[in-house]
């Protein structure tokens, strides 16, 4: 996959693609139906397949004032695209300027003039340009004139009938059901980042911990989590079941958030290493225990109710 942060002054071979718009933040089962809707019609019409998004999300300029929200930071959210066999991801920078733009700037220097699209393919709920002026009815007004196609993706629901969406992925997991969230997403929600190092109380009753920061992502509910830690190994991820604790520690006064991940029969050292982590079910919500020795026995608690849910199949 092909990644562009410009629309302009693009090779040949990038431009003319069909391109799927939005910022596809979870990548959840209705952004990837957009996405495959995408690759029917560039398949069919043999042009490259794209995605267009944007960076930072949208909100975060708009509502800087808001908790982390974000399900699948940028870096997250190239690979799952990349996964999903996209050939070219254009990625936009989002400031006070591109925000500026018409929706009908938008279509003529962007789509247009920038990247030359053949169709665009989006959600029924994009929307775009200046105080959001743009839609896909638009987009239809304005592809008769300009020559290019528009596919526009309804709304896709599960067999419950509760709609794919990043919102519905954030209550979810706010309310401490990573399972539930899954099945939205299609895959378990996992955040990943470098490790850092800790206070090391783990280390002194046999449970070392990894530890990650959320930075931007989301918090879900805290507590502790049955989870799968993915360590990179040049091309390929090497998992590792295990069991983690999300929270500020109140049994040691602990005053930092922190994402702690002790991996089960594993040895090695993980500072300054990539971490992925998968959250599969959760456990228990995090409290404060009145010694340190009660936690220990209530990790070894949770370190067995992991094992079984893992070793169930998740």
């Amino acid at each position: 996959m092909k990644l562009f942060r410009h629309f302009t002054d693009l090779p040949d071979d990038a431009r003319g693609a069909v391109v799927a718009l939005g910022n596809f933040d979870g990548l959840h089962q209705g952004h990837r139906i957009v996405i495959g809707a995408a690759a029917e019609v560039a398949k069919a019409n043999r042009a490259p397949l794209a995605v267009l998004t944007f960076e930072p999300h949208p909100r975060s300029l708009f509502r800087p004032s808001d908790a982390p929200f974000r399900l699948t930071p940028f870096r997250t959210k190239a690979r799952h695209i990349e996964d999903l066999g996209v050939d070219l991801l254009f990625v936009i920078h989002f400031d006070t300027v591109f925000s500026s733009k018409t929706a009908d700037e938008f279509i003529n220097e962007v789509l247009v003039e920038g990247l030359g699209v053949s169709h665009v393919v989006a959600g029924y709920d994009f929307v775009f340009g200046h105080k959001r002026g743009g839609d896909v009815g638009l987009l239809y007004q304005k592809a008769r004139t300009l020559g290019f196609g528009v596919t526009e993706v309804k709304p896709a629901a599960d067999m419950s009938g509760g709609v794919f969406s990043s919102t519905r992925v954030r209550q979810l997991l706010a309310a401490g059901k990573p399972r539930e969230a899954a099945a939205v997403l299609g895959r378990p929600w996992e955040v990943e980042g470098r490790v850092e190092h800790g206070d090391q109380r783990g280390r002194t009753i046999g449970f070392p911990t990894a530890n990650l920061e959320l930075g931007e992502y989301l918090r879900p509910h805290y507590g502790v989590y049955a989870v799968q830690a993915g360590v990179d190994h040049g091309t390929h991820t090497v998992w590792t079941d295990g069991v983690a604790n999300l929270g500020n520690r109140p049994t040691v006064d602990g005053v930092r958030e922190l994402l702690e991940v002790h991996l089960f029969d594993f040895a090695g050292d993980l500072y300054g290493k990539h971490l992925r982590v998968r959250m599969i079910d959760f456990i228990r919500p995090e409290r404060k225990f009145e010694s340190f020795d009660a936690l220990k026995q209530q990790i070894l608690t949770d370190a067995a109710a992991a094992r079984g849910i893992l070793a169930a199949g998740g």
